[in-house]
């Protein structure tokens, strides 16, 4: 297996929204996201999928390594193998994927946050930086354009939090920040033990709102020069924006279930915004 057919099947693996996106990049630009996101599923999945804490930052430190070995050129994964080539094209630089694994870190390190600007940090490593690189490869003329990719970042990141709730607190994470959960009078073990209450939908349509906000700015943001290029993150906004309409029509069950969208119908939003514009 080549390094570009491994980073290819990582993605397409995964079933994310972001893959009905790439489908409709031209080809340089769709292998370099497809290596760059294929890098961020790597790293995540060693938070996600060890279980043990010493061994997952073992492994994490590993990552850093290699992508000092990468960008001194010797890269040894296929991951980095594919993205190195196309990395100088479109302006990746080390400091970006050192912040995605430093995001992976935290999630080692830190299961709370006190605050929504605490959180704020953990998005824009994991989320933030990611919708940066993206801009980049998806073609930014405009520096605001980088405003905006880390704006529409955290609504994603803020969007996936609202879905995963019940399922990131049986790992032990809940990252609704601690204040807003006593703002609410919602109890850790209310989560655990999948109680849902009106204090619950109260806290979550308030998630929700800020998500929203969140989608509101960053399309504001985005300068018109920009906005052709930067389609693929506008199938994004469609697709995830879609999503968490679903989960408020839904009443915000997400403690026992996983809310999704079905690949057709995100194939069918990514084709809307590419065909007509809509979001």
């Amino acid at each position: 297996m080549t390094p570009e057919q491994y980073v290819q099947q990582k993605a397409a693996a995964s079933g994310s929204s972001f893959y009905y996106a790439f489908l409709f990049l031209p080809k340089p630009r769709r292998a370099a996201i497809t290596a760059f996101y294929a890098f961020c599923r790597e790293v995540d999945d060693v938070v996600d999928e060890i279980t043990d804490p010493g061994v997952a930052q073992t492994k994490l430190a590993w990552w850093q390594a290699e992508v000092a070995r990468a960008y001194a050129g010797q890269p040894t994964h296929p991951v980095t193998q594919a993205l190195m080539p196309l990395a100088g094209d479109y302006g990746i630089e080390a400091r970006h994927l050192l912040a995605v694994i430093e995001g992976c870190q935290m999630d080692l390190q830190q299961t709370r946050y006190l605050d929504y600007p605490a959180l704020q940090r953990y998005c824009h490593l994991v989320a933030g930086v990611v919708g940066e690189v993206a801009a980049r490869i998806f073609g930014q003329t405009e520096e605001q354009t980088t405003r905006y990719a880390h704006t529409l970042g955290l609504a994603f990141q803020l969007t996936n939090i609202i879905r995963d709730v019940g399922e990131d607190a049986l790992r032990g994470r809940i990252y609704l920040p601690v204040n807003e959960l006593q703002q609410y009078d919602v109890k850790v073990h209310e989560l655990l033990k999948r109680e849902y209450s009106p204090r619950f939908t109260a806290l979550m349509k308030f998630q929700a709102e800020r998500a929203h906000s969140l989608y509101d700015e960053a399309l504001a943001l985005l300068p018109e020069a920009d906005r052709r290029a930067q389609k693929p993150g506008l199938m994004m906004a469609s697709i995830y924006r879609t999503l968490l309409r679903e989960i408020e029509r839904d009443n915000f069950q997400v403690l026992h279930q996983r809310v999704s969208l079905t690949p057709l119908r995100k194939l069918w939003l990514a084709w809307r915004v590419q065909a007509l514009g809509k979001l």
